[in-house]
């Protein structure tokens, strides 16, 4: 019987402080920089919502990396599997949501 009392072979999945303080601080700069983006007007309004976007991906990468701790490993096939049918259903439900709202406003007796 092993004597290791970690369930994942003994990794620690990266949960170590240094790996917090590195996804937090990423997480800081990137919120900074969008406020800073918007409050400086220094781009055009389409060019403001694609720079938010842009960083707000690179967040969403950055809290899946150093707090939720996905990767591309192969102890992590279930995880990332679970995860993309995830966006894929949330996907096709916004999608289909937007779908079915156009379709409903472009045939409402007022028009």
């Amino acid at each position: 019987m092993s004597t290791d009392h970690n369930a994942h072979g003994g990794s620690d999945h990266g949960s170590s402080y240094k790996s917090y303080a590195i996804g937090f601080v990423l997480a800081v700069i990137l919120t900074v920089a969008a406020f800073m983006i918007v409050s400086g007007h220094s781009f055009s309004p389409s060019g403001t919502i694609l720079a938010i976007s842009v960083l707000a991906i690179i967040q969403v990468i950055v809290h899946l990396h150093y707090f939720l701790h996905m990767s591309f490993a192969a102890g992590q096939k279930w995880n990332n599997g679970v995860f993309m049918f995830t966006v894929l259903f949330l996907f096709i439900m916004v999608v289909g949501t937007l779908f079915i709202m156009d379709n409903t406003a472009m045939h409402m007796m007022s028009r």
